[in-house]
């Protein structure tokens, strides 16, 4: 019995797998062969054999290169188990797979196997840490985070494992803490004791972090460590199998010896500073394990205390900083156990000065209070304050200073230098007479207000003001009027401080133009005629004098067909139209480009290609291009354009192409005997197209009369419709010549059983045609091939065989007869060996039985070989019976002969020619019921008496013939024998009287 490991089984694509079979209760040799094959779900049916123990050639080409590099092997366990090895788990090897042990039972071959499934999965699991180096004091805590997620669709588990590197191989790392897939903390042999204190924890943040808590780091913690997630898998024999593994990037880590001084440094954000921006003074503490030690900072400005801050993060500050504390001017903070910060703001000219900070490093006492054990304090820092000034600059610029009317209008009002908070106002002016208008102004904290005359355009959303940033403003005004928005634009900024204020101005024209500018529209096309399936395009060109102005367009592409030109009242019809907005609107005439039209647009340039020209594509294109100010307009469907100008026309000519048909043109000549198959090629050197179709012709040529016509042999058409000429177009002669597409630009023409008058010229007619949706198939070109030269010359040596085809139909258990007639005559010298084949649903020729030259008989391997009975009743007439014909038996037989002759006075024999047989095609039916009640029926038994006798009589005279034949073969070969011997002995007589003469 052979077992497999029970499946289904879903392993990770990308990995290593394995698959156990083994075998019991099996008779001889303790060491069992293993084979392994897999069916693929896309042919559940189709067996695709990988590797074997025992035979090389059991792999099938498609695996061959993967056995061959190592990806399937099998790996034996023991003499009747082994492992089959996958390297590399790919998605096509899921499938079913089969493990089958051939043994030998009582004489027979006896194959028994086993099934299983492996499915393929994607590989989803990945675990993620970023790369990082690492510095610790001794004692300090370290905290690494490792992310984990797996998507698979089957239920798995996950376990999350740390390791600690502190070599150059994978073999020296040693295990911190896993969380297994059980969900339960296991500590590494090294960690166990640090584990059960709590110094070493792994938590579950959330659905896929993972954190690794070190309370404590330890010198004996440096090195590299890194996060190693797996994927498990419950297979169905309920035992827990990986099926994925992924490691993080390493983070480094180094630890520090412990050192309980510190060392105090002071710096400023920025040392000279303007009244009212803000001073910043950083104190940083430095030394060993700062996060775990207590420190008091005190403040100095001018060795007077400003602030301080104990170990706990409680302010105190003299009277004069509480109130600025109050207020929120003045603020102290701990950014960390390291760093401290002092911020004043608005800084003050009485807070210019030398800072400095003092730090004391506290320890609790028994009391609960805290003593100093040691004080440090920072070298000095000046900052100096100096009295706020304005020194504003303003720059005014716009976009463009003319314009198109439609176009929008952007104005910028930058501010350099400014050190306060900034109002601004925009005023336009039309004429030099006339006041200013107020546009917009925006006050210092950022409110926007409009001015009367600019509400209306406000609400529209054709005006915009904006604070771009800190020093820049701009004003945009959207679709633009020529009288309204043409003049002088001004930009006011004020700059406050306290209650003191600076006001700068500046002033720019712009001019707003009216759209009556000219539009230029081209059109043109690489091609003005194209050939029939050809591609071509068109392009609409649009140019305006202003290039920077783009205007909403729609073109409508328009066609006038050839045959509507003459034809008065039938103008350009609408083929398609793009709008401003992309849409696309077809016309109602001409509907055929809409299935092979391709449209494109842009600003300038609107593109129509057409594919696979017509007849009908023929006539004359133009483009129509529709214009407006600005895209609402154009949005608005009730508005009409602005401008509306039409290209020039183009006509498109359609033609047919030129024939690229080349074909094979020198000649050649055959020599060919008799029943041989010739093949005759007709090769095609180009075509016009690809898709272009061929009708191929052949022709023969008779030797004579000499003034012959050539006569059709066979003709296909474009849609391969088989046509045989009036002198081929019988039944035999159908037979006899075939026409092949081997190949798109092969075709053969096969004559079988050559006799002499297939003697002489042949040559092929190639026609391409090309397919046209309005006119159907258009023939374009014709070419002849180089004549063939068949000469026939008959065989003296070769075996001529019957070549007719026969059809056998009978009943289960019925017995059949085959024949195989020799027609050529038998030389007295010559023997013959007999092969008889069978061939069944495109299998290979199976060998049924083989009679030697010699009357050896050998049977071939299949079941039918008991069943057999070759024999020959007469010289050349070569026979087989299948006895009890089964269903399995249904095919196609047939002969194959081999002639041999006897060398010399030798007993060895050389072979002359080969000759094949036709085919005979067996059909067995099923047998009519057998049942007792059938039999033993009057008729059936009526039947039986009957014919049973004669069927006794039949088996005992061919049994006689049998022997007849024998003993009349063995008299043969005496006679034979003796004549050998006699010839022999006459010319060693001969031989002997010569030499006497000579003597």
């Amino acid at each position: 019995m052979v077992s497999i490991q029970q499946g289904r089984l879903y392993r990770a694509n990308g990995y290593h797998i394995t698959i156990w079979c083994n075998v019991s209760g099996y008779l001889g040799s303790q060491e069992q062969d293993f084979e392994w094959s897999i069916y693929k779900p896309s042919s559940p049916l189709m067996k695709l054999q990988i590797v074997s123990t025992r035979d090389t050639s059991f792999t099938y080409a498609v695996y061959s290169q993967h056995v061959k590099s190592g990806k399937f092997y099998i790996e034996r366990l023991q003499g009747d188990a082994v492992l089959l090895h996958i390297k590399k788990l790919q998605d096509q090897d899921a499938g079913e797979y089969e493990c089958e042990v051939p043994t030998t039972e009582n004489g027979f071959v006896v194959t028994y196997s086993a099934k299983m499934d492996l499915s393929v999965i994607p590989d989803t699991l990945s675990a993620n840490m970023k790369p990082q180096a690492l510095i610790r004091d001794q004692g300090d805590s370290l905290e690494l985070t490792c992310e984990v997620t797996a998507t698979t669709a089957q239920h798995t588990h996950l376990s999350v494992a740390w390791y600690l590197l502190q070599g150059d191989t994978e073999n020296q790392r040693k295990m911190i803490l896993s969380l297994s897939r059980e969900f339960v903390l296991i500590p590494g042999s090294s960690y166990t004791q640090r584990f059960s204190t709590g110094d070493i924890k792994l938590d579950k943040i959330d659905s896929k972090t993972y954190k690794l808590l070190i309370v404590k780091v330890q010198p004996s913690d440096q090195g590299e460590m890194f996060c190693e997630a797996v994927e498990w898998i419950q297979d169905p024999d309920k035992t827990w199998k990986d099926i994925a593994r992924k490691q993080t990037s390493k983070a480094a880590l180094t630890v520090r010896s412990l050192d309980k001084n510190v060392e105090v440094k002071i710096s400023a954000a920025e040392s000279s500073l303007l009244e009212g921006e803000v001073l910043q003074i950083n104190c940083f503490v430095q030394g060993q394990n700062t996060q775990h030690r207590l420190f008091h900072i005190v403040w100095l400005h001018n060795a007077m205390v400003v602030a301080s801050i104990d170990p706990y993060g409680a302010l105190a500050f003299p009277k004069d900083s509480e109130d600025r504390y109050r207020m929120g001017h003045l603020l102290v903070t701990k950014q960390s156990n390291e760093q401290y910060i002092l911020r004043i703001k608005p800084v003050e000219l009485k807070d210019k000065g030398v800072y400095s900070c003092k730090v004391s490093e506290m320890e609790k006492t028994p009391t609960g209070s805290f003593s100093a054990t040691q004080q440090r304090s920072s070298s000095g820092i000046s900052t100096n304050v100096k009295p706020r000034e304005s020194h504003l600059k303003l720059t005014v610029w716009v976009d463009k200073e003319h314009i198109v009317e439609g176009d929008s209008l952007t104005f910028h009002c930058n501010v350099s230098a400014a050190e306060n908070s900034l109002s601004m106002s925009w005023w336009h002016t039309q004429m030099e007479s006339d006041p200013p208008v107020l546009i917009a102004s925006m006050a210092q904290d950022g409110r926007l207000e409009l001015g009367t005359s600019y509400s209306e355009r406000g609400a529209h959303g054709d005006l915009r003001v904006e604070k771009v940033d800190s020093f820049t403003f701009t004003l945009t005004l959207y679709n633009t009027s020529a009288t309204a928005d043409t003049g002088l634009y001004r930009c006011e900024v004020t700059e406050w401080y306290k209650d003191r204020s600076w006001k700068y101005i500046q002033q720019i024209s712009a001019k707003v133009e009216s759209l009556r500018q000219n539009l230029d529209v081209e059109l043109n096309s690489r091609l003005a005629s194209v050939q029939l399936q050809e591609d071509f395009e068109l392009f609409c060109r649009v140019s305006a004098k202003d290039t920077s102005h783009q205007m909403p367009l729609s073109i409508t592409w328009r066609f006038q067909p050839s045959s509507n030109i003459s034809i008065s009242g039938l103008g350009y019809q609408q083929v398609v139209k793009v709008t401003a907005r992309g849409t696309i609107e077809w016309g109602s005439a001409h509907l055929h480009f809409q299935k092979k039209t391709k449209i494109t647009k842009s600003s300038s340039l609107s593109r129509l290609l057409v594919h696979s020209a017509t007849w009908q594509d023929a006539g004359t294109y133009m483009c129509e291009v529709e214009a407006w100010g600005y895209l609402a307009q154009a949005r608005d469907s009730a508005l009409a354009a602005a401008a509306v100008l039409p290209s020039n026309p183009v006509e498109i000519k359609v033609t047919k192409p030129e024939s690229k048909l080349r074909i094979v043109m020198h000649a050649q000549e055959l020599e060919i005997t008799s029943n041989e198959d010739i093949d005759i090629e007709c090769k095609i050197i180009s075509l016009t197209k690809e898709d272009s179709h061929l009708g191929v012709a052949w022709y023969f040529l008779p030797l004579s009369p000499t003034d012959a016509a050539p006569g059709l042999i066979i003709r296909t058409n474009y849609s391969n419709i088989l046509e045989y000429g009036e002198a081929f177009s019988s039944r035999q002669q159908k037979h006899r010549f075939r026409s092949e597409k081997v190949s798109r630009h092969l075709y053969q023409l096969r004559i079988s059983s050559v006799d002499y008058d297939v003697g002489g010229k042949y040559y092929c007619v190639a026609e391409e045609w090309l397919w046209s949706a309005d006119s159907g198939w258009t023939k374009i070109g014709e070419v002849a091939s180089g004549r063939t030269m068949v000469h026939f010359q008959h065989s003296e040596n070769k075996p001529v065989i019957e070549r007719t085809n026969h059809s056998i139909t009978a009943s289960e258990s019925e017995d059949v007869t085959l024949e195989c007639l020799l027609q050529s005559s038998v030389q007295s010298t010559s023997r013959f060996s007999i092969h008889w084949f069978r061939e069944s649903n495109n299998s290979n020729p199976e060998l049924l039985v083989t009679i030697k030259n010699n009357g050896i008989i050998e049977y071939g391997s299949g079941k039918m070989s008991r069943r057999l009975h070759p024999h020959s009743p007469s010289v050349g007439d070569f026979r087989l019976t299948l006895h009890n014909v089964e269903m399995a038996d249904a095919g196609t037989f047939y002969c194959q002969v081999e002639e041999w002759r006897i060398v010399d006075c030798s007993t060895s024999r050389v072979q002359q020619a080969t000759g094949q047989s036709g085919y005979s095609r067996v059909l067995v039916l099923p047998s009519v019921s057998t049942s007792s009640s059938q039999i033993c029926s009057p008729a059936p038994l009526f039947r039986f008496i009957l014919f049973y006798p004669l069927v006794l009589s039949l088996i005992l005279m061919a049994i006689i013939v049998i022997l007849c034949f024998k003993t009349k073969r063995l008299s043969m070969k005496k006679q034979i024998k003796s004549s050998r011997e006699s010839s022999c002995n006459k010319a060693e007589e001969t031989d002997n009287l010569k030499g006497n003469e000579v003597d």
